[in-house]
């Protein structure tokens, strides 16, 4: 008898285990009240505009950097979005 009681307490470790990962999952998911974007929201396509003029071309890896650019320059590049509720 002394074999036997000692069973359920090898079987906890693994359903506790299991038990805990499927709460942790469904909490941190919510996959039953999440917004299922592409069944819901419908994107409509639209024709492109612009133009194929070329404007210049490199040839080779002689340049390393992007004429123009503004990586260095944080202040220029990274910019507030003005709020509406002003």
């Amino acid at each position: 008898m002394s074999d036997d009681s000692g069973l359920w307490l090898l079987l906890a470790g693994p359903a506790g285990a299991t038990g805990l990962y499927w709460f942790l999952y469904r909490y941190y998911r919510n996959t039953d009240k999440s917004h299922s974007f592409e069944h819901e929201t419908a994107v409509e396509a639209k024709p492109i505009t612009g133009s194929e003029r070329k404007v210049s071309e490199v040839k080779g890896t002689q340049k390393t950097r992007i004429q123009g650019d503004n990586v260095n320059d944080y202040r220029k590049r990274v910019q507030r979005v003005p709020s509406d509720s002003g």
